[in-house]
């Protein structure tokens, strides 16, 4: 396939997982508009609180991602997420000349993916769910939640490298290996700082929250940049360890 091609694949790819992953978590803070959260903890998540509303949006994340590798896998590796890019790159998986252009579609796509979302589900989406933009909740430390994306990218960087980069790997298992890794991630730690595990997946929500006249969050999208990029990175590392011969 060609760059471009691959390119807007990417692009496809990314602005699916924001449009319905992102979105799932918008219309859980608009659905549960007006309820008092039972603990500080349930703060900035639905009217379920915990692992309910994270698993509900856990699993669209798991359904769009598995959906999107299945599709456009044979296409564009189906990255979807500049952390993936760069980890594979740093790993010698992927060419120097195309990590710039995939990161870019990836962005782009995720851009509009959450301008689509706002336009089909109107204000509320920005101004109660703010499409679905991640943050650390209260008591959660920009430290903590560095490090709380690191290790869920960790698992989902070492998933990939395992299912769908290693050419032992059994086939026709990556799609739905990878989305459920992905649901079951953002179950367990969505809590703690949003369980973005994509710096594309939080720069769109970010983008369209600010533009459109919703919060500022910039201030914590180095979270969202460090810590899967890191995670990712030691995962490729840590892999081609594990399965070295020496």
């Amino acid at each position: 396939m060609s760059l471009i091609k691959r390119c807007v694949a990417e692009g496809i790819g990314t602005g699916i997982l924001v449009y319905f992953g992102a979105g799932a978590a918008a219309v859980t803070l608009m659905i549960a508009h007006g309820t008092k959260p039972e603990t500080a903890f349930n703060i900035g998540i639905g009217a379920l609180g915990g692992l309910g509303d994270w698993l509900a949006i856990g699993m669209v994340f798991a359904i769009v991602i598995a959906a999107s590798i299945y599709v456009l896998g044979r296409v564009s590796g189906c990255h979807i997420n500049p952390a993936v890019t760069i980890a594979l790159w740093a790993g010698k998986k992927f060419p120097s000349s195309e990590v710039v252009p995939y990161c870019l579609s990836q962005f782009i796509g995720a851009t509009v993916g959450s301008l689509l979302f706002a336009a089909t589900a109107g204000m509320d989406a920005v101004l109660i769910g703010g499409l679905g933009a991640t943050a650390p909740f209260p008591g959660i430390t920009y430290g903590q939640a560095i490090l709380a994306e690191a290790i869920g990218t960790f698992l989902l960087m070492f998933v990939i490298m395992g299912v769908a980069v290693d050419e032992r790997a059994p086939p026709g298992f990556a799609g739905l290996v990878i989305g459920l890794t992905v649901g079951g991630i953002i179950t367990a730690t969505g809590n703690i700082a949003g369980a973005s595990l994509n710096p594309a997946r939080t720069f769109g929500p970010y983008l369209l929250d600010l533009v459109l006249g919703g919060s500022n969050f910039w201030g914590f999208f180095p979270i969202y940049v460090i810590g899967p990029v890191a995670g990712a990175v030691a995962a490729v590392f840590v892999y081609g360890y594990l399965n070295s011969d020496s």
